[in-house]
């Protein structure tokens, strides 16, 4: 099985730069990413056992390249001209914005972890499979991130 880009694009877009922004945390950057992936994707000749499948090669191949993105040496040694959360916020509903900042701030990890889960529907199963991992560890870092999650809200609802 096999889609044109244009129909993967369309299709996947938007999966693929949600979870190329949880890792980069910068709109840029993310865009690259999800231009790099369907370029990957254009330039590969395989065939895909169904449409799981290829959401999946996606996604794991945004996530592969949106961390060499961040692991890169002029990316470690610059200073950013924006708030990086700033689209983010802006797009999300007002009743998503506080738990989407907090999910923002969450170690990377676990932020991939909670988005892929939460934001992308994959099980965790699918997510230990997605990120070579196994499920033991994507299990404890959900539940290090839920922990971390209940936290900073549990501190932000008693400041207010």
């Amino acid at each position: 099985m096999r889609f044109t880009l244009e129909e993967a694009v369309e299709k996947y877009e938007l999966n693929t730069f949600r979870a190329a922004y949880a890792i980069c945390k910068n709109r840029q950057d993310a865009e690259d990413v999800c231009q790099d992936t369907f370029l990957a994707y254009y330039r590969s000749h395989k065939e895909f056992d169904s449409e799981e499948h290829l959401k999946a090669w996606l996604l794991r191949t945004a996530v592969n390249k949106a961390r060499n993105v961040c692991r890169a040496f002029w990316r470690r040694n610059r200073e950013s001209m924006e708030d990086d959360y700033a689209w983010a916020l802006a797009t999300a509903p007002p009743e998503e914005s506080d738990l989407l900042r907090e999910v923002m701030c969450l170690p990377d990890k676990c932020r991939l972890i909670i988005h892929l889960f939460y934001y992308e529907d994959y099980s965790v199963r699918e997510i230990s499979k997605c990120l070579n991992c196994s499920e033991g560890t994507v299990k404890s870092q959900l539940h290090r991130g839920r922990e971390l999650l209940k936290e900073s809200l549990k501190e932000g609802w008693n400041n207010d």
